[in-house]
């Protein structure tokens, strides 16, 4: 009976200790992702082989719970995030995810524009309307719309761009409506919303949505990039570089493993959150060679950033700046291959 009541604390340790590791706290946590081969994901059809090869970098995230964020606050390369700073004034952790999911195809489409324009072969657009990409708290879209929605009209006019939208809602007063037709999981529905002005910008009216252009890249040859859950438009860079080696003649990879990360818009290459964590993951993954966004010299720059942690982790490999996706190439086309490749 005695060693029975001796357990009991225990139990009711181990009770509190399962019980703690489901209880999350209001921050999120980021760590080391993984380094993936983007030749497995991305096909070009009758595209060129590689040697060597091209790698996506992550960055995993997640809610923190008691022992996730004791780790994160005394280990090395893991990010602490108040949820504020992750997820908007009455946006949800689902809202978050479609966000940057759709990210993850606008990344997509810049991608293979800067690619196959680099390789001189002509694209074209299918516009398919105007996409939600967030909804303001307070405003009259707020219960009506939801991240995601895609609108194809508005007051009986096919919407080809935001611009068009925008336009429209610009040309209106407040308490004047809208009408809206949308697609949301597949089916169509209709909405009148009134026009409110804003909170920060009172002289101004709308409906309180954030809306980006929806839009389809038509190329030939085709070009497939398989994503699945992955969000967010870091690999803008690394997919054009992967696309553009499959296009033309010559192997780029030259046979190393090179790795990076950065947006790509109009060719430049733009900054992302977590490099630190980037540069350890691809280092696991023994890349060679990875390219950093430069941000024209920046004192506090991704490639900067980079370096210093490659410094740290003892890293072998070359830490490269880009502004430019045409930068990247350049590199690349003057780097010797590999002894024993090419």
């Amino acid at each position: 009976m005695h060693k029975k009541h001796l357990k009991i604390p225990y139990v009711l340790a181990a009770l509190l200790i399962v019980a703690s590791m489901f209880y999350t706290l209001p921050y999120y946590i980021s760590k080391p992702g993984l380094a993936k081969e983007l030749e497995p994901i991305i096909s070009v059809e009758g595209g060129h082989k590689e040697e060597g090869s091209f790698m996506l970098t992550t960055v995993r995230m997640g809610k923190a719970n008691i022992y996730t964020y004791l780790l994160a606050k005394f280990g090395k390369y893991q990010e602490i995030y108040p949820i504020e700073t992750i997820l908007r004034k009455g946006e949800s952790e689902q809202d978050y995810n479609t966000k940057q999911l759709h990210l993850m195809e606008s990344s997509k489409t810049n991608a293979i524009e800067a690619a196959y324009k680099k390789a001189g072969i002509p694209v074209e657009y299918r516009y398919k309307g105007v996409y939600v990409m967030s909804i303001v708290p307070g405003m009259p879209a707020e219960g009506k719309l939801e991240t995601g929605d895609r609108l194809m009209t508005a007051d009986g006019k096919n919407l080809k761009s935001m611009t068009e939208l925008l336009t429209l809602l610009a040309s209106k007063k407040a308490g004047e409506s809208v009408e809206l037709d949308y697609i949301r999981d597949g089916k169509k529905h209709h909405v009148k919303l009134p026009l409110k002005p804003f909170e920060e910008l009172p002289e101004k009216a709308g409906i309180g949505i954030e809306p980006v252009d929806d839009r389809e890249i038509i190329v030939s040859p085709k070009v497939k990039v398989k994503t699945d859950e992955i969000g967010g438009p870091s690999a803008g860079l690394m997919f054009a570089l992967e696309i553009y080696n499959q296009l033309t003649e010559e192997d780029l990879t030259k046979g190393y493993q090179i790795a990076g990360t950065g947006t790509l818009s109009d060719g430049i290459v733009g900054p992302i959150g977590g490099i630190e964590q980037k540069i350890v993951a691809a280092d696991k993954a023994g890349a060679e060679y990875f390219f950093a966004p430069n941000e024209k010299g920046a004192k506090d720059s991704n490639y900067r950033a980079a370096v210093k942690t490659g410094k740290d982790i003892g890293t072998d490999m070359v830490i490269v700046p880009v502004d430019t996706f045409d930068d990247a190439v350049t590199y690349l086309e003057k780097l010797k291959p590999k002894k024993g490749k090419g």
